[in-house]
């Protein structure tokens, strides 16, 4: 990565400045969409009467869409330019939140989620390429706190979201009037961002393409964190009901704790980068995961199992920004690199509580825990992959690629 020190490749610092707020505005953004969306699933549910095979099945839909778009997120923004395709494509995606609602039965269902989820990835790419960009030009991590402003914005938007659940608000309503503001503020704050856009003689990139293959063992990095976030997300609650015999009230509190403790570690995470840099964090984090396992795998009670949740959560916050940041580093297409990594990155977390719980079915929820902190502790040996090969040419001297300066947010 370029020294800050090479003014004449990279905009004004009141420039930088303002693409950063507009980047992580943009993540903000991102993640309330999702926290408004994960707050209605039960009304979803409810009005549609399924089971809980079916509601699982219609889950697996914005994950599969993700990962099938996700591709397509570098062409379109050689087409447009970073600036507009990111506002396109959030765009999109605040409106998509709308859908799922709307749908008259579970086909209907499974076709929107699938464009929720498809239009989720592209724009996942897409604001993350921009990040990275920004990183590059400020010479100093940000990835982390990016990350922890999407935590952020689900946050909100959850409480929101659980707070018309309470009054009884039809899901229809409160999804439409979610999209429509999200789709203003999103209009807003792409206003500043770093505006990188191809030369005219630059080639386009394929329109679907494997990943390259320094993004692949990036991706590994990333689908050890996920697998321990998706498996802390889905069961911790119901391993403090089973194994230590907690109250409801008491086993929501292991999600708050891993939740809770992810998203302040994000916000806080650069500064650990910055001092320890991305490939000493992510062993670092990936020990404290490793003993917050040790610590869930040993609990017979709430007192030992819910700090160890908390653990686990600080041990992968840092991990998954790290690994897009690498990957946008890894070669000439920070995008396709990008989505490489964030498609293995999301096919963890599909897959991660369904194999929790298939261990769990066959051995016992115990069990599952100790593969979840085999891959926390693994996190120690892969993340040599997030070294970086060797420092990006200062941007705007690269083949195929200007930038225009921000107009200000």
């Amino acid at each position: 990565m370029p020294s800050p020190a090479h003014p004449a490749h990279s905009p004004h610092r009141g420039g930088l400045g303002r693409a950063r707020l507009s980047v992580a505005l943009v993540f903000a953004v991102h993640g309330a969409v999702t926290g408004s969306f994960a707050t209605r699933i039960p009304a979803l549910q409810e009005r549609l009467h399924l089971s809980p095979g079916q509601l699982g099945l219609a889950l697996v839909m914005p994950a599969v869409g993700a990962s099938l778009a996700m591709p397509l997120a570098g062409r379109i923004t050689h087409r447009l330019g970073a600036r507009a395709a990111i506002r396109l494509l959030l765009s999109l995606w605040c409106l998509s939140l709308a859908l799922p609602a709307l749908a008259p039965g579970l086909p209907w269902l499974c076709l929107a989620l699938l464009v929720y989820g498809g239009t989720s990835g592209m724009a996942d790419v897409s604001m993350n390429a921009e990040g990275v960009e920004v990183e590059h030009r400020m010479g100093k991590s940000i990835m982390s706190g990016l990350h922890g402003m999407w935590s952020l914005g689900g946050l909100l938007a959850s409480g929101f979201g659980a707070l018309a659940a309470h009054q009884h608000l039809d899901a229809r309503l409160h999804l439409a009037l979610a999209a429509g503001v999200l789709f203003l503020l999103g209009q807003l704050v792409c206003t500043g961002l770093l505006d990188v856009r191809p030369e005219p003689e630059a080639q386009a990139p394929p329109r679907f393409a494997l990943p390259p293959r320094s993004a692949l063992a990036i991706g590994l990095v990333g689908f050890c964190a996920v697998f321990a976030e998706g498996a802390g997300v889905d069961w911790s609650s119901v391993y403090l009901r089973d194994l230590t015999g907690a109250a409801a009230g008491t086993a929501a509190v292991a999600y708050s704790a891993f939740a809770g403790t992810m998203a302040v570690a994000r916000l806080a995470g650069d500064l650990a980068v910055r001092r320890l840099g991305p490939v000493r964090a992510v062993r670092t984090g990936g020990a404290v995961a490793a003993g917050g396992g040790v610590l869930v795998v040993l609990a017979t009670s709430p007192a030992v199992a819910i700090p160890g949740f908390a653990l686990l959560g600080i041990g992968v916050a840092v991990v998954v920004p790290l690994a897009f940041a690498a990957a946008g580093r890894a070669g000439p297409n920070p995008s396709q690199a990008i989505a490489g990594v964030a498609t293995v990155t999301y096919t963890s977390g599909l897959i991660a509580p369904a194999i929790v719980g298939t261990i769990a079915q066959a051995a016992s929820l115990r069990v599952s825990f100790t593969v979840v902190t085999a891959l926390a502790a693994a996190l120690t040996v892969t993340a040599g992959a997030l070294r970086p090969a060797g420092s990006r040419r200062a941007a705007g001297s690269e083949p195929g690629a200007r930038t225009e300066e921000p107009t200000g947010v």
